[in-house]
């Protein structure tokens, strides 16, 4: 299970996040989470997970798996393929990747049977309380309009991450809710955390950013002066 708060790093197909670059993302934000004791997570290419994972000591996700048991399915994300190169969780349904309810049924169970965390995102609060009955680890809300933007939603949209939060746990207590969409600062981690949510889901912030071990500590400080 994800140790809560956590700052979840996707670094998507970015090139700064690619390769041995993502390794060297992820060994910063293995000495910061150190440093501060914030917990932080990294959700990298299929490709990168064994390296990464081999480097760090930080949770290494993957960024998608497929519906699909062990057989004949060339080209596709096996859930025990990503947990033999070091994953121990993976990122479902995001934005960029969408999936059919049943399918994301599917990849939470095939998660699941391999030990492998869950953090299914949502572009509403509709799908939100569909995604919460299929019992996953995590539920992350991200209004896609807001992704890559300068506003984050606790901003933009304050009461869809509060509103989720209250409608997840009533339908799910054991579900942890993280948000994202244009969070970039401490201050929008600080009011993510006041929102009621268990952390946050940032890709470009961090891994576009001039000066990353700046950013992630300054996004440290947005948890910690939360609690």
């Amino acid at each position: 299970m994800l140790k809560t708060p956590a700052i979840v790093v996707n670094v998507k197909t970015y090139a700064e996040g690619t390769g041995e670059r993502a390794v060297e993302l992820a060994k910063i934000m293995d000495e910061v989470s150190k440093e501060t004791g914030v917990n932080m997570v990294i959700a990298v290419q299929a490709t990168d997970i064994y390296r990464v994972s081999q480097s760090v000591d930080i949770p290494v996700f993957a960024q998608n798996i497929d519906p699909i048991d062990p057989g004949s399915h060339t080209g596709w994300t096996l859930a025990l393929a990503v947990k033999e190169a070091g994953a121990s969780g993976t990122l479902i349904n995001h934005s960029e990747h969408r999936l059919k309810l049943a399918d994301i049924d599917e990849c939470i169970s095939k998660a699941k049977k391999v030990g492998l965390t869950q953090i299914v995102c949502s572009n509403n609060l509709s799908t939100s309380k569909a995604i919460a009955a299929l019992d996953p680890d995590v539920v992350a809300i991200e209004p896609p309009e807001l992704i890559g933007g300068d506003i984050s939603v606790t901003t933009a949209d304050p009461d869809v991450v509060r509103n989720t939060v209250e409608e997840v746990k009533k339908i799910n207590g054991n579900a942890k809710v993280l948000c994202g969409a244009g969070v970039k600062r401490k201050e929008d981690v600080r009011k993510a955390i006041e929102l009621g949510t268990e952390g946050v889901l940032i890709a470009s912030g961090v891994v576009k950013a001039k000066d990353r071990r700046k950013t992630l500590e300054s996004l440290a400080e947005g948890i910690l002066s939360a609690k």
